[in-house]
């Protein structure tokens, strides 16, 4: 169960993430979480959104660099321990993560954790084999 994160290549400079927010608003998708890695030239938005095709075509046909990756959402329970468990099972098989983000889910007081790595399929096998709860889209995405 992978779920689509909108990338989004944005311009160092003021107005160009409310661009951004506006263009999403403009075509009803709501955004479920975000993560922003800059430097001082450039920076990459990451988003899970409610609809990641519709704002994948909302956002190229206003102009902007955006592309779609596949990443795992996993459910986290709000206790001392529980990233590091799934960390760990990533680790002991070799599966490197690239980064990953957190926000609070809607439907429970799990945290729920994006997470990027090189081998999707293999690290979402372990997950579940190890008990993790592996989010479908339709969870996600809350529709």
């Amino acid at each position: 169960m992978l779920v689509k994160q909108i990338s989004v290549f944005l311009e160092n400079k003021s107005g160009r993430l409310a661009e951004v927010t506006k263009t999403l608003r403009n075509n009803a998708i709501d955004i479920r979480a975000l993560y922003i890695a800059d430097t001082t030239e450039y920076g990459i938005l990451r988003m899970i959104v409610d609809q990641p095709e519709a704002a994948q075509a909302a956002l190229a046909e206003n102009g902007f660099t955006v592309s779609s990756t596949s990443v795992i959402a996993v459910a986290i329970p709000d206790q001392p321990g529980t990233l590091d468990h799934a960390l760990e099972i990533l680790s002991a098989h070799a599966i490197s993560v690239d980064y990953l983000y957190a926000y609070v889910g809607r439907a429970s007081s799990d945290a729920i954790v994006v997470i990027r790595v090189e081998d999707p399929q293999t690290a979402l096998e372990k997950l579940e084999q190890s008990g993790i709860r592996v989010l479908s889209s339709k969870e996600v995405y809350g529709t």
